[in-house]
């Protein structure tokens, strides 16, 4: 499912009087970036995130309160990703018409519930239940907030927004999930999760009071070929960069394959791999986090006008960091930085592919074009999910490293293709406007 980050924000007041000193090209100079907005949305985002993926840090206390193996709790993390899959495209489309702030009013009371219920469940079956309820919220959330910071300001801030957005991600891996995972550890998994679904209930409200209202997209103007006729379906879908989207989309989707194949199994290779005793889990992961808040400030600042290159740089970090925990986990001094720069490079990698995407969609097409990026974005998560359960059921949890590095070799090659594709079409719009 995707980081300037709000962890490290300068003084908001001397932000906003540098801006007025150096206008941006393309920003009209009298406008003021919408700082409350996009951090409630932030916000929004760290919850959801924590949610998804609070059971990568509770496998063992939500394995031995249900009664079932460690891996068919990592399967929860697929069946949360399959509804995503399922719901996300058609629930868009269903609701193209709602406006858009009331829309993720309805969608976060209706993951409030899903959070209530899971703490509550008394069976495994019930909790995948309730986390397929989550799912489908999660869904129509991701389509609604990927675009949602975009429709808030001009194009030129677009990087900015989403980053800040995607960023309450990365801070749901710096404080969320080892938070939930040492509450867990301390008053068990379901006061987790309630207080997650607490929490939820307080950002609807943030939602109401903060977030300002934006338009229901509206269609793109039907394109006319030279003759004066209509151009057909092909020219159309061009005009609204869909070629463009669906390549960012599925080198998203191969991308969290081989992350989240290992990542969902992070909590027994790091306490039975890595030796690492289980009281300290929760500070690896808060380590990770706050490297991936590193990661996504690199994204927002070095790579905002190039994610193409940062997306290698990353994938090559990625690659170097998981090559230490294959090769030598068990020696601490190489294994542990390993570990924190594969937090670094995917703390900036989500956040370049969906500003990527963003800027190759065309304005009308851009709440579809994240409805496209959160499925091909969860067939990762939960694909990756399945793969690293069926590995680990099969070779042991010490293959999931090997497996990760094979599937980042293949994205290597997408990365490459992208940007070959929109360097030819560059090209031939250069071209057509001689």
């Amino acid at each position: 499912m995707t980081n300037t980050s709000p962890i490290f924000l300068p003084d908001l007041e001397r932000a906003e009087r540098a801006g007025r000193r150096r206008p941006r090209p393309g920003v009209d100079p009298s406008f003021r970036f919408p700082w409350v907005g996009i951090l409630t949305l932030a916000a929004c985002v760290f919850l959801s995130v924590t949610s998804e993926m609070l059971p990568t840090g509770l496998l063992s206390e939500m394995s031995g309160d249900l009664g079932v193996e460690e891996s068919r709790v990592g399967l929860l993390v697929s069946v949360f990703a399959v509804a995503v899959v399922v719901s996300s495209a058609p629930l868009a489309a269903l609701t193209r018409r709602v406006p858009r702030h009331a829309l993720l009013l309805a969608v976060l009371a209706v993951f409030a519930t899903s959070n209530l219920l899971t703490a509550l469940a008394p069976t495994f079956e019930l909790v995948t239940a309730t986390r397929v309820l989550g799912g489908l919220a999660h869904g129509l959330f991701w389509a609604v907030v990927g675009a949602y910071s975009a429709h808030l300001v001009p194009p030129a801030l677009i990087g900015r927004a989403v980053a800040l957005t995607v960023g309450g991600g990365s801070l749901a891996f710096v404080l969320g999930v080892p938070v939930g995972t040492a509450a867990g550890q301390a008053f068990g998994w379901r006061a987790a999760f309630a207080g997650i679904g607490v929490l939820t209930l307080l950002g609807i409200v943030l939602v109401w009071r903060f977030l300002p209202a934006v338009g229901r997209p509206e269609r793109a103007a039907p394109v006319d070929a030279p003759s004066g006729g209509r151009v057909g379906i092909r020219q159309r879908m061009a005009g609204q960069g869909l070629g463009g989207v669906l390549l960012v989309c599925l080198t998203a989707m191969v991308i969290m394959i081989g992350h989240y194949g290992f990542y969902t199994y992070v909590d027994p290779f790091v306490t039975r791999v890595m030796g690492i005793p289980e009281q300290q889990l929760s500070a690896m992961l808060f380590g990770y986090g706050i490297a991936g808040a590193v990661g996504l400030l690199v994204a927002g600042t070095v790579f905002a006008s190039r994610p193409q290159l940062g997306v290698l740089a990353g994938l090559a970090a990625a690659a170097a960091g998981v090559s230490a925990l294959a090769f030598v986990p068990g020696l601490w001094a190489v294994a542990i930085p390993g570990f924190l720069l594969w937090g670094l490079a995917f703390g900036a990698i989500p956040t370049l592919l969906q500003t990527r995407m963003l800027h190759a969609a065309h304005p009308s097409f851009r709440d579809t074009a994240s409805s496209f990026y959160t499925t091909a974005f969860n067939v990762g998560i939960g694909g990756g999910a399945l793969v690293g359960g069926a590995l680990l059921d099969g070779l042991g949890i010490a293959s999931l490293p090997g497996a990760f590095l094979a599937v980042m070799a293949v994205a290597v090659v997408l990365v490459i293709g992208s940007a070959g594709r929109a360097a030819r079409g560059r090209a031939a719009a250069a071209r057509a406007a001689a």
